[in-house]
């Protein structure tokens, strides 16, 4: 085994979770660069229509994020109650 190997073995799955997220968040801002770099190049008229697409895509991202959260909080709520209300009956 070579010493990259080691250290996988040592990695907890969520360690291991978490840094192939980052490996595919490394990739993402690499796409982002090179289009933006692509954008550069262009007319203004196009990269203001180009951001305003952007813009539109993230809003909606983020949009479903927030929801995403909200859900999850909702659920761990509920959770907790039906937890406390079992723990009330016993």
């Amino acid at each position: 085994m070579n010493n990259r190997d080691d250290e996988d073995d040592a990695l907890s799955p969520l360690e291991q979770e978490v840094l192939d997220e980052y490996a595919q968040l490394a990739n993402n801002l690499g796409r982002l660069s090179n289009i933006l770099a692509e954008l550069s190049s262009r007319p203004s008229a196009e990269i203001l229509d180009a951001l305003r697409g952007l813009e539109r895509k993230t809003a909606t991202v983020f949009t479903l994020l927030k929801a995403s959260v909200y859900s999850i909080v909702l659920q761990q709520e509920i959770f907790s109650e039906e937890q406390a209300l079992r723990e009330s009956v016993m």
